[in-house]
């Protein structure tokens, strides 16, 4: 900075204040103090930032780098974070690389508050993150005291599908389970639920799976090795209605001819025209925004109770439903 000021002829202070996009110097101070620090090549040094104010004023997001819905999350927790005075951490969980690694990560670069895309229904982590730092869960509803959630409100959405199924005339619905994915469990259940609510209940069948396209080539061969096929699939997400898509259609069988499928999520996959996927559209950008919006108000008050924020589910049709044969 001091580099920087003996350029552009101002004091040390002035260049702190143009940095940081403050106000007190005039427009073309500013200017001048911006071409001097580009020129020298400066950027400022965020460690040392943090020592100096005495907090990071970062967020830490879980992420799974093979789910494109996080990605479409990601997006969207940038800007509202901007907007709210907060850089972004990233951390990702991959193979070799446990959700407690990748959170251990966040917390080393002192990441003042936590956003969980990625969480273990049946793991204590959330528990004991939940009693050290505040943490927003996404995806599912969190059980723990402290430990806020958003959610899309998958009932709706997956009475929205069932419904929409049944008005085309299916009766034979068959669902893919997503396994621990988040949401995977509520959409079980409300399956289960709108199944009933038609009368098809001797219908209802959930197949063992998870949200990824391998779950999907699976439940596809399980399928197709079967005396007849369901006349629709609900899938976990939009990669496992994708990996049954390209099992089905390996196996000559028509979709939505003969099956249809709906898929979950909304991801960009989904609106590709060879695809071009009857989906449940999540509100990505509004799910962002209360995550990041409840993260920070718990770091300012960590007395909050526990909140639960439910965004709304829209079915999206497209291509991949049609009535039965």
């Amino acid at each position: 900075m001091a580099d920087v000021a003996a350029r552009a002829g101002v004091s040390r202070t002035l260049v702190s204040l143009v940095l940081r996009d403050r106000p007190g110097a005039g427009a073309a101070t500013r200017e001048r103090v911006l071409k001097a620090a580009d020129e020298l090549g400066y950027r400022p040094d965020s460690a040392a930032q943090m020592l100096a104010r005495g907090r990071s004023r970062t967020l830490g997001v879980l992420m799974n780098l093979e789910q494109p819905f996080h990605a479409e999350l990601v997006k969207a927790i940038y800007p509202a974070a901007e907007q709210l005075g907060y850089d972004v951490l990233l951390s990702a969980v991959a193979p070799g690389r446990d959700e407690h690694k990748a959170t251990g990560a966040l917390l080393g670069h002192r990441c003042e508050a936590l956003v969980l895309l990625v969480s273990d229904p049946e793991s204590h982590d959330t528990e004991q993150l939940g009693g050290t730092v505040p943490t927003v869960v996404v995806g599912r509803k969190a059980t723990t005291p402290k430990v806020d959630s958003v959610h899309t409100a998958e009932a709706k959405g997956i009475r929205q599908a069932v419904d929409h199924l049944v008005e085309l005339g299916h009766r034979r619905i068959v669902h893919i389970d997503g396994g621990k994915g988040p949401g995977s469990a509520e959409r079980r259940t409300a399956y289960r639920a709108a199944m009933r609510r038609h009368r098809l209940a001797d219908e209802i069948r959930v197949i063992p799976g998870a949200q990824d396209e391998d779950a999907g080539i699976a439940a596809g061969a399980l399928l197709l090795s079967e005396e007849s096929l369901p006349t629709a699939v609900l899938a976990a997400n939009d990669r496992c209605a994708i990996g049954l898509m390209h099992a089905l259609r390996s196996g000559d069988v028509d979709v939505p001819g003969e099956v249809s499928i709906v898929g979950y999520d909304d991801s960009h996959l989904s609106h590709l025209s060879h695809i071009n996927l009857t989906t449940v559209r999540q509100d990505a950008t509004g799910i962002a925004e209360h995550a990041v919006r409840n993260a920070v108000e718990r770091l300012e008050n960590g007395a909050l109770p526990a909140r639960e924020t439910v965004c709304d589910a829209k079915l999206v049709i497209r291509a991949t439903t049609a009535p039965p044969r």
